[in-house]
């Protein structure tokens, strides 16, 4: 056993004991034990069930995808920032911006691999417990030991398996390859093609919005959504029947989960956003049939507007002045008083009298002046007829003129 397999010998038997576990699952429900079929419905379900653990990584890659979409624009502004600029110090400050950009938007590019770096590991597993298959049937793998619990009978009725006249443990150039096997090899090739291809568009096409597809990022996905095909077509031609199986498995899920987020969480401005406002719209329009209301009436409540917060200087309340005493300045009837002596103090009290019953409610005349004014006036009038009776009387008969 070689280094690569020394290393990938942990996974390599969970592995094998995930795929013992759903070949007894299929036995039980009733399947023939060594028939092809069952040993890739066992395949299937490894497949599922590491792609079920993947769903936390998975959507932390739309989160990152969605991400590095928006992060775009500024990041072209950086890069025109510091073009010509390749001096270590320019160079770092950077990579220090960049990184600064990647942490306010919470993504980085190595976010949206990680459900591929995961899966790696499981999927070169799969393929070294494959390929180890005869050493195990012949006793030769490990001297002889088992693989967890696939042990040397378990491995030969794994090779003597076929579907649709094709082992699952050949490949499309390997050795003893017969017609059959090299036709299903092809139309395994064929279809993760297709699907990766499917996947790949869905997601550049119609999750994107208009202003992000014109970005260099936008440009490589829409070169590897043609490039990758290629590579299948290539590679494929190497791998056994199983681990064909296991790629076309794990690209359908891909393929569906993406379809299922790009439908109920689509990106903001993109084709699909659009597409869903009018499912959700159709949707109102029948519910709304179905009541005999209006549509409006169902439309969700636009959220309140926030009260707006005043900026500047503080207002300060404004509390009412003091009556000053008659006779000092600025009392009412002071300027009347001017000239002459001051005012008795039944002057005052009946000045401070008239002020208080004078009315300032809503509906006394507005000639621009306030109730106090206005008080003060008519005090100064009075006081000006009584200081004229006063001198009338003095002046009287039988009374000396000063």
């Amino acid at each position: 056993m070689g280094a690569f397999d020394t290393i990938l010998f942990p996974i390599k038997w969970v592995v094998a004991w995930i795929l013992h576990l759903f070949h007894e699952l299929w036995t039980f429900v009733g399947l023939d034990p060594a028939s092809g079929w069952t040993w890739a419905l066992s395949i299937v379900g490894l497949t599922v069930l590491m792609r079920i653990f993947l769903i936390p990584l998975f959507f932390k890659q739309i989160k990152a995808s969605r991400g590095m979409q928006v992060l775009q624009p500024e990041l072209q502004k950086l890069q025109k920032k510091y073009k010509g600029k390749n001096d270590p110090a320019s160079r770092q400050q950077m990579q220090a911006e960049m990184m600064a950009l990647y942490q306010k938007h919470g993504t980085n590019p190595f976010a949206s691999c990680l459900p591929i770096l995961a899966q790696s590991p499981i999927f070169f597993a799969l393929f070294r417990v494959l390929y180890s298959m005869p050493q195990i049937a012949d006793g030769t793998y490990r001297d002889g030991q088992p693989l967890g619990p696939i042990d040397q009978a378990a491995a030969t009725q794994f090779l003597d398996a076929t579907l649709l006249g094709a082992r699952l443990s050949q490949s499309f150039l390997g050795e003893g390859a017969t017609l059959n096997v090299r036709i299903l090899t092809a139309v395994l090739i064929v279809l993760m093609s297709v699907t990766t291809f499917t996947t790949q568009r869905q997601l550049t096409m119609k999750n994107m919005p208009q202003s992000a597809l014109d970005n260099p990022m936008a440009k490589q996905q829409r070169m590897l959504m043609y490039l990758m095909p290629l590579v299948f077509a290539f590679s494929g031609v190497y791998f056994p029947v199983g681990v064909l199986i296991y790629w076309l498995t794990t690209n359908l899920w891909t393929m569906g989960q993406q379809f299922y987020t790009i439908r109920k969480m689509p990106a903001a401005g993109s084709e699909a956003e659009k597409r869903f406002k009018e499912r959700e719209r159709s949707k109102l329009e029948r519910k709304a049939a179905r009541k005999g209301v209006p549509v409006e009436e169902l439309l969700p409540e636009p959220p309140e507007s926030e009260r707006p917060v005043q900026r500047g200087q503080r207002v300060q309340p404004k509390r009412k002045d003091r009556q000053r005493r008659p006779g000092s300045p600025g009392a009412p009837g002071f300027e009347a008083q001017t000239g002459s002596s001051a005012a008795s103090p039944d002057d005052a009290a009946e000045a401070e009298a008239e002020t208080a019953e004078t009315p300032t409610a809503a509906g006394a005349p507005s000639d621009g002046k306030t109730p106090q004014q206005r008080a003060a006036e008519r005090h100064a009038k009075r006081a000006a007829q009584r200081r004229a009776e006063t001198e009338r009387r003095g002046k009287g008969p039988g009374k000396p003129s000063k």
